[in-house]
């Protein structure tokens, strides 16, 4: 392992920025082109939102927290809460599949998530929380994509 580091913040709104700009420094050593570090960003903010959202429903009581890890130009991060936790991982990460429809939510989380990652994975009890594990690839911009 080249590198590591956890971020633990309470679920509050405003802290998806901090774990979205954490990150995003983590991943800098590896020189992303502008499209990977806005696919990544993208990918974070929506694992934490969920955390946020639909973990602890905004009780700004609960602990989020965001493991990442280095390996080579492979990434790793999860996003870790002990809320309530999905009924049925299958049907929520269903395009359009929403829980919170009155709060005007598109239910496009984890597809795009999974669209922006190389590999995602749901981990999830029901009132034990979640955990949200996604993987990418680096290409440097100094580096010619194969």
């Amino acid at each position: 392992m080249d590198n590591e580091m956890t971020l633990t913040f309470l679920a509050i709104s405003e802290n998806e920025a901090l774990a979205r700009v954490a990150v995003t420094g983590f991943i800098a050593q590896l020189d992303p082109t502008i499209d990977e570090l806005s696919e990544f960003k993208t990918v974070v903010s929506e694992a934490v939102s969920n955390a946020i959202i639909h973990g602890y429903e905004e009780d700004g009581k609960g602990v989020v927290t965001v493991h990442a890890k280095r390996e080579d130009d492979i990434v790793t991060v999860s996003v870790m809460d002990k809320g309530l936790g999905i009924e049925d991982v299958s049907r929520a990460m269903e395009p359009l599949f929403t829980t919170k429809s009155e709060m005007e939510r598109s239910g496009m989380g984890f597809t795009i998530m999974d669209s922006f990652s190389d590999q995602l994975t749901v981990m999830s009890k029901w009132q034990e929380g979640t955990t949200v594990t996604f993987t990418k690839k680096f290409y440097s911009v100094r580096t010619p994509v194969m």
